[in-house]
């Protein structure tokens, strides 16, 4: 298993590590535009190999992608991130270009590879990543669900005053503030549901505290996070690379799943060795599908602004 992380700032770094740490990639390469930087990063990152117990090789390469050949999988985390204020939606005009470049250098190098999106606007990023390589539908992942269920459990768990361990729960919808669908409906604590502990204030506490969680980040740290970014990520990436079939919400391309067309949003996905083997259409209640239904025209709008 070779992985390729493009951008070797704080959220790739961050990728890399738990790829690292987590020790299923033979190799892992770091790119970034800034001379020397993802060389720095990786060998920072090589010299805890004998602390943290892993045998993955590091290599970092300044925007030479001849050293990606042959990668399994590709996360994408270039771009500029969110400065406090500043909505996802408000990036596109920048990152589309990079995204679509880098997307493209990819491939050339790795014809098989599978795209892991990070760069915001996520669900945008991820369509045009479709639209631009003409990829299959299975080998373009956004990476939105999965961190935005890490972010709902926490809220979950904060509020029943229980370990995260005993919560299952998934946000599906657009990666963004107003997007993000928590299936709060769904959510359990040791398979109860959690509206058996929580008042309806209370959960829809959690709902908005769940939504509001990366500018909330951004606000406190002065930049996007990184550590739960990263973590999500690397958990898709080993459902790949074991091919585990496990099922993560993440932003997939949609052509009539849940009556939506020609848009990349966030649903339940089932991961393995070939990227996105099955897309899971769950059963959602008005109230959820009106609001997964609200959360697509949100992200269609933007999806309007690319010029691909």
């Amino acid at each position: 298993m070779k992985v390729t992380v493009v951008g070797a700032g704080a959220v790739g770094a961050s990728c890399a590590e738990y790829i690292a740490i987590k020790d299923f990639a033979d190799e892992i390469v770091l790119v970034d535009i800034k001379e020397g930087f993802a060389e720095g990063k990786a060998m920072d990152l090589m010299q805890t190999a004998s602390l943290n117990g892993f045998d993955s090789t590091i290599v970092g390469s300044t925007n030479d992608y001849s050293k990606t050949a042959g990668s399994d999988v590709a996360v994408i985390t270039s771009g500029i991130p969110r400065k406090p204020g500043m909505t996802r939606e408000e990036l596109i005009g920048i990152n589309a270009g990079i995204v679509k470049t880098v997307a493209e250098n990819l491939i050339k190098h790795s014809p098989n590879v599978i795209l892991i999106v990070v760069s915001n606007p996520m669900d945008t990023m991820a369509y045009l990543a479709h639209k631009a390589t003409g990829l299959p539908k299975n080998r373009i992942i956004g990476m939105g669900g999965a961190l935005d269920s890490a972010r709902f459990k926490f809220r979950l768990a904060e509020a029943l005053e229980c370990p995260q361990s005993d919560v299952e729960g998934m946000v599906i919808g657009g990666h963004s503030d107003t997007g993000m669908v928590p299936l709060i409906e769904k959510a359990v604590r040791n398979s109860v549901p959690v509206s058996e502990f929580l008042s309806e204030e209370k959960m829809s506490e959690v709902v908005e505290a769940t939504k509001v969680g990366g500018a909330t980040l951004t606000k406190l740290l002065g930049t996007s996070a990184w550590y739960a970014p990263g973590a999500a990520v690397s958990e898709l990436v080993k459902a790949i690379a074991l091919d585990s079939k496990k099922m993560f919400p993440c932003s997939a391309l949609l052509e009539g799943e849940f009556g939506l067309n020609d848009i990349s949003l966030g649903v339940p996905c089932v991961l393995g060795k070939n990227g996105i083997e099955k897309i899971v259409e769950i059963s959602l209640s008005d109230a959820e599908k009106e609001k997964l239904t609200a959360s697509a025209e949100g992200v269609s709008k933007v999806n309007a602004l690319l010029e691909v």
